[in-house]
């Protein structure tokens, strides 16, 4: 059973009061950490209590550590020792026995006990967690307070086996960290409502691919691939859906390694990678001056919009024979490398913003380039103010690696939303709109337009969506009789009023002779503005 918006709103709430002094940015990645060692703790025991029946874990590890270590290991990829357990924390709460060093022993045994092929997936995951920080507190007493709180506000958070309900809290509580971090949420977030667009386009068609791979080459906290994933049937499969992504932010790639765990995804079915997906091109690419990139069936980005980037010496690299970008806008640069790992038969969306559509210069190359070769599907216009990051008005291009068709579907859905205090939010009708006009691809008065390449090239390939899809509305027709006729019965009224005005003028008396003259003065007054109007 799913947790209701009224007990996530809850915990957000209790979140925050134990937050004290630290910042929502650095607050997440303890709150996410205490969470994904209850999601493994839970998970082994859960196992556990499968294959040992009456045994107890303790008794087991007593008798052979280095075998029950292996035993775990070989299906889980990591151990949790006895005592180590999230359950153990809350046991010594109770019996006030808890100390903020159980927890810095556990992850240090946790760290020892990785199985060497699961390295990748669970090396320095808690590496966030700096829990002899001041901000948890000002000595060990007061540090081992700050974690109590935080253990028994994850307890209380109860887990069906049946249901994915810790996954749906982590990512319910990163949109609210994201939107309480200012610019920086960008680094690790991208709103539910465009990746479920890019999911179901990504997805058409495809839904019952096995096996199906996903890359997502700046991949945040991993939300994009999840949402993708979340469309297949086999979705829940184990080794079904192979997720590949990569991301440069170490702390980011800690959370999207928690979040697909969390959400069911196996450790031997992710693939992620921690640098920079311009100057390290990941998975395979070139390698020893042989051009073998592994290739997605579906591909899906939100990079960082217009970043500089280091495009000296770039000719030669296979992902960019296009064209280079320029160094001071990366926008196109992440695209192509998007677009050099997909599969002939894949398809790809990135949100980018709308300088791409018109910029010149090699972007401008690189754009022509694109559309002679027929890779661009359609450009979706969203919103302003739709992501939590930035007000700048974005895009969603959808690509395509062996296409024959060489028209270009453009979509303005940038004035369908409504808005949710600071931001804007496209409704579930809005999303529904936007993926049926993508899939019907037909003109839509005021909203969608099939360009032809000709059409395109008549506009020197500038793909600036206004310049396709009409949406201007005219002004209502004026009636002058009526406006006259208005503007007549005003006057009249107001000549109305100016008679009564001096009427009560005349009734007025003066006290004084200063009073008298301030009388006059505002009788001439009233009669100038009369004659005036």
């Amino acid at each position: 059973m799913a947790l209701t918006s009224e007990r996530k709103a809850l915990i957000w709430k209790t979140l925050n009061e134990t937050r004290g002094k630290i910042e929502p940015a650095e607050y997440k990645n303890y709150i996410f950490g205490v969470m994904f060692y209850k999601f493994l703790s839970e998970k082994a025991q859960k196992w556990l209590k499968t294959v040992l029946r009456d045994e107890k874990w303790e008794n087991i590890w007593n008798q052979n550590s280095k075998r029950a270590a292996e035993f775990m290991q070989k299906k889980l990829g990591y151990v949790i020792r006895p005592g180590d357990m999230f359950i153990d924390w809350k046991e010594a709460i109770n019996k006030d026995k808890f100390n903020i060093l159980m927890v810095s022993e556990a992850l240090t045994h946790f760290e020892q006990g990785i199985r060497e092929d699961a390295r990748t997936n669970f090396n320095g995951i808690f590496a966030d967690m700096d829990l002899t920080s001041n901000r948890l507190g000002n000595n060990t007493q007061t540090r081992t307070a700050t974690m109590m709180d935080w253990i028994n506000l994850m307890d209380k958070i109860e887990l069906d086996e049946d249901s994915d309900v810790l996954g749906d809290l982590y990512e319910y509580l990163i949109g609210k960290f994201a939107a309480n971090s200012g610019a920086k949420a960008g680094e690790f977030y991208t709103p539910h409502q465009v990746s479920d667009i890019m999911a179901r386009i990504l997805t058409h068609g495809k839904e019952e691919n096995t096996p199906y791979s996903l890359y997502d080459p700046t991949m945040g906290s991993g939300s994009l691939m999840l949402t993708t994933a979340s469309y297949m049937k086999n979705a829940g499969v184990r080794g079904s859906i192979k997720y590949y992504g990569q991301e440069w932010i170490t702390t980011t790639f800690n959370l999207a390694r928690m979040n697909l765990m969390m959400h069911g995804v196996e450790y031997n079915d992710i693939l992620l990678h921690n640098a920079d997906t311009l100057n390290n091109d990941w998975p395979d690419g070139l390698v020893d001056g042989v051009d073998s990139p592994r290739m997605f069936d579906a591909v899906m980005s939100n990079p960082p919009y217009s970043q500089k980037w280091d495009n000296t010496s770039r000719e030669d690299d296979p992902r960019f024979k296009v064209g280079v970008a320029p160094k001071t806008k990366a926008d196109y640069a992440f695209l192509l490398h998007g677009l050099y790992h997909l599969k002939q038969d894949g398809r790809m969306a990135i949100v980018m913003p709308h300088g791409i559509l018109f910029r010149g210069g090699a972007e401008e190359k690189i754009r022509k380039q694109l559309l002679l070769s027929h890779n661009i599907v359609s450009i979706i216009g969203l919103p302003a103010k739709i992501f939590t990051n930035t007000s700048i008005p974005t895009i969603i291009m959808i690509l395509e690696k062996n296409r024959k068709n060489d028209d270009v579907l453009f979509i303005d859905a940038s004035k369908e939303f409504e808005k949710e205090k600071k931001n804007n939010k496209l409704r579930e009708d809005n999303i529904v709109k936007i993926v049926k006009t993508y899939l019907d691809r037909k003109d839509v008065d005021k909203y969608a337009h099939v360009a032809t390449l000709d059409e395109i090239k008549e506009n020197d390939y500038n793909l600036n969506i206004p310049r396709y899809v009409d949406t201007f509305e005219p002004e209502p027709e004026i009636n002058l009789v009526e406006v006259a006729t208005e503007l007549k019965n005003v006057d009249q009224k107001i000549e109305k009023n100016m008679s009564g005005m001096l009427e009560m003028i005349d009734e007025l008396t003066a006290t004084d002779d200063a009073s008298s003259k301030q009388l006059d003065q505002f009788r001439k007054i009233v009669k100038e503005l009369g004659k005036n109007e």
